[in-house]
């Protein structure tokens, strides 16, 4: 049997929210928490009672240490976080958003120890975990990151593990948009399970339709694609289905980071429990909507508990999938959760100091 179900690797940065509105110049007290795509799907994983391993990197410094200390409490092995005596461990200020709208974020990561990962950071006990998750992240921090991403989703998909990938696109760490492209793209091929957003998969792809750009990711050799269509719900296609699962509604949206990130612990908690695609769809809709009624990135997430009795409670009531593929009329609809080029970790500012 493998040691850990999950492995899941990247950055995670220490942050610091403001405790009011306005300007972050203006602000005068912040609350210190993590943050990062990665980890938030690692701790939501973990809360639904997976063992999941967290290959990562920090300075050493007090807020490497803090960000140790919180994955360990929720309850991530960090036994492959290696401590750099000569980088820090990178952070960021986000703003507060009281009326559901994207928060301002800005990014001191550059040159961070995360960005310091290589392909000797792999142990081989990572290697025989049951599923990998990654995103476009790590492959955007650096050279030694992005080759580190490409060796651990071939050696892993080798071996006959299944690899989920989240483009989770970062266009401000990227030295050209076409590179971000053609990069991304080639790690998605190493993927089974791809979950873009719905404007990702538009400039990934080239394509407008959720069909057509499900369609270029399955002719790559990818199994199976969900794209998020924001509180419109998602389309999903595998070789053999296709559909869409409505969305979720939400009374009052608090706060829009981590809504994608939500919905990848859905998908990827559900399909490891063999669900189909499309029950995976509905629990992932489910995870991201909750995400979003809760102020912080991964302060959402349910734990298994909470999932049995609120998820079961919710989806008893009605059926949402339509199995044959929908008319989705979105043109330039600017989609406010879980989609779209860095939703997931905010509108940013500045992206590197």
């Amino acid at each position: 049997m493998p040691e850990f179900d999950i492995l899941s690797f990247g950055e995670t940065m220490a942050m610091f929210v403001a405790e009011q509105n306005g300007d972050l110049a203006d602000v005068s007290q912040f609350h210190k928490r993590i943050a990062g795509a990665d980890s938030n799907v690692a701790i939501g994983l973990s809360r639904l009672g997976f063992n999941v391993a967290w290959l990562s990197r920090v300075g050493a410094d007090s807020l490497g240490r803090f960000v140790i200390d919180t994955l360990k409490k929720e309850g991530l092995d960090c036994s492959n976080v290696a401590i750099d005596p000569a980088h820090p461990t990178g952070f960021q200020l986000k703003s507060r958003a009281d009326d559901g709208s994207d928060p301002v974020v800005e990014y001191f990561r550059r040159g961070s120890a995360a960005s310091h990962l290589s392909v000797q950071s792999i142990s081989e006990q990572l290697l025989t975990a049951r599923h990998l998750h990654a995103t476009g992240i790590p492959a955007a921090l650096s050279v030694s990151t992005r080759e580190m991403s490409f060796e651990l989703m071939t050696r892993m998909r080798q071996a006959g593990r299944s690899v989920s990938f989240d483009p989770n696109l970062r266009p401000s760490l990227w030295a050209s948009e076409q590179l971000m492209i053609t990069e991304i793209n080639r790690l998605a091929a190493l993927a089974h399970w791809v979950l873009p957003g719905l404007s990702e998969g538009r400039l990934l792809t080239g394509f407008d339709d959720p069909a057509d750009i499900a369609a270029f990711y399955l002719n790559l050799g990818v199994e199976a694609v969900a794209i998020k269509l924001g509180p419109h719900g998602a389309y999903y296609r595998t070789h053999m289905d296709e559909g869409f699962v409505a969305g979720v509604p939400v009374e009052t949206v608090v706060d829009t980071v981590g809504a994608g990130d939500g919905f990848a612990v859905g998908m990827i908690s559900a399909l490891l429990e063999d669900h189909s695609f499309a029950d995976a769809v509905r629990r992932a809709n489910w995870i991201g909507s909750r995400a979003v009624q809760s102020r912080g990135d991964m302060e959402g997430l349910p734990t298994r508990a909470e999932m049995s009795v609120e998820f079961e409670d919710a989806i008893a009531s009605r059926s949402n999938r339509r199995t044959v593929t929908p008319t989705l009329d979105l043109g330039e609809t600017q989609i406010p959760c879980g989609s779209g080029l860095a939703r997931d970790e905010a509108r940013t500012v500045t992206e590197d100091i």
